[in-house]
């Protein structure tokens, strides 16, 4: 088996006995890769994802994640990889009974990652970060959409996984607070995530620069565009926490 990062070869996607909606996907995203995922609406984005993050199975194919066959592996095998992957949900998936700082420091809880106290600073530091000082104890069904977005943000990358998978995350909040946002992934990215960012939003896109894959009528096609605003983007901010220290630390020691 490929020791490859992640890769696909010649996968197909269907819902039921329906057309296949993916059709002969292959592509590799290796270790510490960033990508951007474009295509209109129904093109197969959020299908896509759904492979990437083990929601479905292939209908065909090959998909390898973490040098295991998952088109093949037992289901029990699955929870294992989920838990090396962030997933960003269109939908947000947030516990309503939780507060925004008990929803982000869950996956740090689940992982074992460290005392009450360092996983707390933790978390309300990143949240300070994403602009919700002041809701860090609100609960979801008191938030606005960008609220509520910025939480899943956050809660998808505090544990600082191996793979993340964002789904239209700059589509409820301005301009510059998506800017400010895939800092924050440029950031993950730096310290070794592999990071695929599905959008609509071409305009930041060629902003930001780098490998495109683009999905038309459910078939993949690759570019690569200059890379002319990935530094600024992901440079430092003097008024802002350093990511780099803060998502690296060592929540056991």
């Amino acid at each position: 088996m490929s020791n490859r990062f992640v890769k696909f070869e010649n996968v197909g996607m269907r819902y039921g006995m329906g057309a296949e909606i993916l059709q002969d996907i292959s592509f590799v995203l290796e270790p510490g890769s960033f990508h951007f995922l474009t295509g209109a609406s129904g093109a197969g984005k959020s299908s896509l994802l759904k492979l990437l993050y083990l929601a479905h199975r292939p209908s065909r194919g090959i998909v390898s994640m973490f040098g295991d066959d998952v088109t093949t592996a037992h289901r029990t095998a699955l929870p294992r990889l989920r838990r090396r992957i962030g997933v960003v949900f269109q939908e947000y998936r947030l516990l309503d009974h939780l507060s925004a700082i008990e929803n982000v420091a869950m996956p740090l809880r689940l992982a074992g990652g460290g005392d009450d106290h360092k996983i707390r600073e933790h978390v309300e530091e990143l949240l300070m970060w994403v602009g919700l000082k002041d809701r860090m104890h609100a609960k979801p069904p008191t938030l606005s959409g960008g609220e509520k977005q910025r939480v899943a943000i956050a809660r998808a990358v505090i544990a600082k996984p191996d793979l993340l998978l964002a789904d239209e995350p700059t589509g409820n909040v301005d301009p510059q607070m998506a800017r400010r946002l895939m800092h924050l992934f440029a950031e993950l990215n730096k310290l070794g995530t592999t990071t695929v960012v599905a959008t609509h939003d071409l305009e930041l896109v060629h902003e930001m620069g780098g490998p495109v894959m683009h999905l038309q009528d459910g078939q993949l096609s690759s570019r690569h565009l200059p890379e002319r605003a990935r530094g600024p983007v992901s440079a430092t901010d003097p008024s802002r926490p350093n990511l780099s220290a803060n998502l690296s630390s060592d929540l056991s020691s």
